[in-house]
């Protein structure tokens, strides 16, 4: 079985990871270096504090990997688990992150609704009184994910996947009674293909236009920055998201954070779509600045004395209701992509949903038809709320 898929980003290295082990014959397509899509972007955030069943389902069926990464990829990838903290303030919020941890408990994640009283205990610098309750969970947590994407791009050369880098993808194949698709051109072959895996990010609207397909997958610009807080950060501390404002912070290194979000002063707010080839990849003043001035009112540790350190910018892959397109969309053309911020902690899940639809012919591990992209014809309300 011969496999093109089409980005070398984690999602990409999965797939072709799980389909070589699987027996399959696997070429990776990227137009730039490994990972130089939305994964060397990536905070590395690894969580099961989803508010749908398939979001909780696909981390479920991933932190075993992440927890093994350095036995099985005999890469430490620096799993750090600090838990992740979400903080709510008005009546609705709180309804949903009592629904969201009443779900979550179901489905055997150890998450823990949190009255306001109790969110100190976790995490001290946080302006209590503004909040009415929160929800935490101890196995959340983050890894280094350029590290993760090493540790897949030698497994993968290892298992026999051909990669190539600066090969971009500048056509999809149909057979000639145009019914299927067949393989790819890039610009400087032509790969024959019994399957195309379309992993490409921020890319894989435009990839799949190129099939003749056209998908809800919007490339979004999001901003973190890297501070030395006025009161340092402790390195136990769990990801903290106020829910409300979209703002968070996790502790970095040394007493440092990183601070990311949604605030007014978002440059993209008004028009979030970006183009991937030609978008600012560093942190705006003004996003920085209304980042830190948000954080600083709910929490102690942002005061006027917080030094920016540095800062970057990434892509999202964006669907409408926040969840991953992972099917065959077409015959012979599968998509791995839209994932919503939510790709590379999902990697490892999606690389065997992706080897599921090549070799069994349809999903078994979760909820197939969540991922389908026919979900947004059907009269469904499953938009993930949980989005950091």
């Amino acid at each position: 079985m011969k496999i093109a898929v089409i980005g070398g980003g984690i999602v990409g290295l999965s797939s072709a990871y799980a389909l070589a082990s699987r027996g399959g014959d696997v070429v990776v397509c990227e137009q730039g270096s490994i990972g130089s899509g939305s994964t060397e972007r990536s905070v590395g955030g690894i969580r099961a504090q989803f508010s749908t069943p398939v979001n909780i389902d696909l981390s479920l069926e991933s932190i075993p990997v992440w927890e093994s990464f350095e036995e099985r990829f005999g890469v430490d990838i620096e799993y750090r688990r600090t838990g992740y903290l979400f903080l709510g303030r008005n009546e609705e919020t709180v309804q949903a992150l009592e629904e969201t941890v009443r779900l979550q408990r179901e489905r055997g994640v150890p998450s823990e609704l949190l009255e306001a009283g109790e969110i100190g205990r976790y995490c001290s610098g946080v302006r209590t009184e503004q909040f009415t309750a929160g929800s935490y969970s101890p196995t959340d947590g983050f890894v280094d994910p350029h590290l993760a994407l090493g540790g897949y791009a030698t497994a993968c050369a290892d298992a026999g996947v051909e990669i190539r880098t600066n090969e971009p993808v500048i056509d999809v194949l149909e057979s000639t009674d145009g019914d299927r698709i067949v393989g790819v051109e890039t610009a400087t072959d032509r790969l024959e293909a019994d399957f195309v895996v379309n992993a490409a990010g921020p890319w894989a609207g435009r990839v799949a236009s190129i099939a003749g397909i056209e998908l809800p997958i919007v490339p979004t610009r999001r901003q973190v920055a890297i501070v030395a807080p006025e009161e340092p950060v402790p390195e136990g501390d769990p990801l903290t998201v106020d829910l409300e404002s979209g703002t968070y912070f996790r502790p970095e290194r040394d007493g440092d954070a990183l601070v990311g979000g949604n605030c007014p002063a978002d440059s993209d707010r008004d028009d979030p779509r970006a183009d991937p080839d030609t978008y600012g990849k560093s942190a705006d003043f003004e996003w920085t600045a209304a980042a830190l001035e948000t954080v600083s009112r709910w929490t102690t540790r942002f005061g006027p004395d917080t030094r920016v350190k540095r800062g970057w910018a990434g892509l999202y892959a964006v669907t409408p209701d926040n969840h991953a397109i992972v099917e065959e969309t077409s015959p012979g053309f599968i998509t791995a992509g839209g994932f919503s911020g939510h790709g590379f902690q999902h990697a490892p899940a999606t690389g065997e949903l992706v080897a599921e639809l090549v070799f069994d012919g349809a999903i078994s591990l979760v909820d197939g038809s969540a991922l389908s992209s026919d979900r947004f014809d059907r009269d469904e309300d499953r938009t993930e709320r949980n989005v950091v």
